[in-house]
């Protein structure tokens, strides 16, 4: 579900020209788990990355007087988390992020009977294997943009690339996904045509 994320500005900014406690706690409401999806992207480990999230909102509000200024508290959330990041996989180098382009474990059933809530969620179950299986970059494009509704350009600032690789990235992952989905398809006996990148 999509976050309003008018409020953020809002309570952003009760934070730090108020101390507003209470608006501190609906900011963190609204953007911990968010974060967490994040950092899990890079790290892996979901432990680490809600204490990485922890520190980053506890020294916001630690700071929150020196932080009034900043234009778009939720991209600057996003980046410190990604920062925070890297920083922890240095410290624990002897972590490595693995990426897995194909899984030749999952096995492809027909699951495109919307007639049936079982195979709904059976597709379900397989574009989010076909999401994991992108390459690390465009996973993160692909779910900040199509699951939490991010602008090209916040996703840009936020991994600092440019727009232009942010929707590179995507139409790529939107790529393989219909050609991961066709596959299916294909086993299936079932016609398909390949998605729009509005359409997911």
């Amino acid at each position: 579900m999509k976050i309003e994320t008018a409020t953020i500005p809002s309570l952003w900014n009760r934070v730090c020209s108020d101390s507003d406690i209470k608006a501190f706690e609906q900011l963190f409401y609204v953007m911990n788990t968010r974060l967490i999806k994040f950092s899990v992207f890079y790290i892996r480990q979901k432990e680490a990355a809600e204490e990485i999230v922890a520190d980053v909102l506890v020294k916001c509000w630690e700071n929150r007087q020196n932080l009034l200024e900043i234009a778009n508290p939720e991209t600057y959330l996003f980046v410190a988390v990604k920062n925070q990041s890297f920083n922890y996989l240095k410290k624990y180098s002897n972590i490595h992020l693995v990426q897995v382009e194909e899984s030749d474990e999952v096995e492809f059933i027909n699951t495109f009977n919307p007639e049936k809530e079982l195979e709904r969620k059976e597709l379900n179950f397989l574009l989010d294997k076909a999401i994991d299986s992108l390459p690390q970059q465009a996973c993160i494009v692909f779910k900040l943009i199509k699951e939490d509704g991010m602008k090209y350009k916040e996703v840009a600032e936020i991994l600092n690339i440019s727009p232009r690789t942010v929707q590179t990235q995507l139409f790529r992952a939107i790529k393989k996904l219909s050609i991961i989905l066709s596959a299916h398809q294909t086993s299936s006996k079932q016609p398909i045509r390949e998605p729009s990148p509005f359409e997911l």
